[in-house]
């Protein structure tokens, strides 16, 4: 079921909230969205709970699902209840800072060869980065650029490969071009998938320091979990054979051999008394992805 818009006048952008747990962190991001700069923008959240659980008010709009549907589909369903020429992600255990959206829309709209915003992921009560938008290893597997690294380090507007999609900008030419996301995926890399195609299509990403969230990492989902690994595992493969070019694809099972190395090193340093390296925390994060795509 969805509450549908009353008005007849389209906001400039629509933020989309997909959200698994309706819980108090919901209700945080949506006080952040309340505080933007910007002021013409509308809010979808998704309910996947299947408990209706969450209630419409002021600027917020509903659909609530009857089961979990996944985040693409969740996105999707309300880009179609939507006609604003911009559309925004974000996750529901992110807060953004005032700024966020404003900070989005001028980037954006100063690049029409722009589809699509990366913003500035920092991790909850840290200060360090999540993502300075995502890099695209050999093997189809993808990672956070800058993740654990200061903000500084990546303080200057530059392009990237695509953006993440905990909070995520997204141009509606764009995506009325090369299709929504790919619901098949149901969790995890639907937004490299997306992020692909659009640059496959020539559309760019930019990286935009100033629309700043902080992100709870994986609040919803949980940091490990063996439901997380598989979908991560196999939405990796259905990337790689969807998008990779052959000869890369050849190659893949070369680097997944080098990451799975990288991750038993690393969480074997993890483990008390353990006589693993003391450096090979530094190798995993630098070398276990591999080699890195470059559109």
């Amino acid at each position: 079921m969805h509450q549908s818009r009353s008005s007849e006048i389209q906001p400039a952008v629509t933020v989309i909230v997909p959200t698994l747990a309706a819980d108090e962190t919901l209700a945080e991001c949506l006080t952040s969205l309340d505080r933007q700069t910007f002021p013409d923008f509308e809010v979808i959240v998704v309910d996947n709970s299947g408990r209706h659980a969450v209630k419409p008010h002021d600027r917020v709009r509903i659909i609530a699902n009857e089961s979990n549907v996944g985040f693409g589909a969740a996105f999707n369903q309300a880009f179609r209840e939507s006609m604003s020429p911009f559309v925004a992600v974000l996750n529901d255990d992110a807060i953004a800072q005032p700024h966020w959206l404003e900070a989005l829309l001028t980037a954006v709209e100063a690049r029409p060869d722009v589809g699509m915003c990366a913003s500035r992921v920092q991790l909850a009560g840290d200060g360090r980065l999540d993502s300075a938008g995502m890099l695209l290893c050999l093997d189809g597997s993808s990672r956070q650029q800058g993740h654990l690294e200061s903000p500084e380090s990546f303080s200057r507007r530059q392009e990237a490969l695509l953006p993440s999609g905990s909070a995520a900008f997204y141009r509606r030419e764009m995506l009325e071009e090369i299709g929504l996301f790919d619901e098949a995926f149901f969790l995890y890399c639907e937004d490299t998938d997306l992020g692909l195609r659009a640059r496959w299509a020539a559309w760019e990403c930019l990286y935009v320091p100033e629309a700043v969230v902080e992100h709870r990492y994986s609040h919803s989902a949980g940091q490990a979990s063996a439901l997380k690994a598989y979908y991560v595992e196999r939405n990796r493969l259905f990337l790689a054979v969807k998008n990779l070019p052959m000869p890369e694809l050849l190659l893949a099972p070369f680097y997944s051999a080098a990451r799975y190395f990288w991750h038993v090193l690393f969480a074997m340093e993890k483990r008390p008394n353990s006589n693993a390296p003391e450096t090979a925390r530094n190798n995993y994060r630098s070398t276990s992805c591999g080699p890195t795509w470059n559109l």
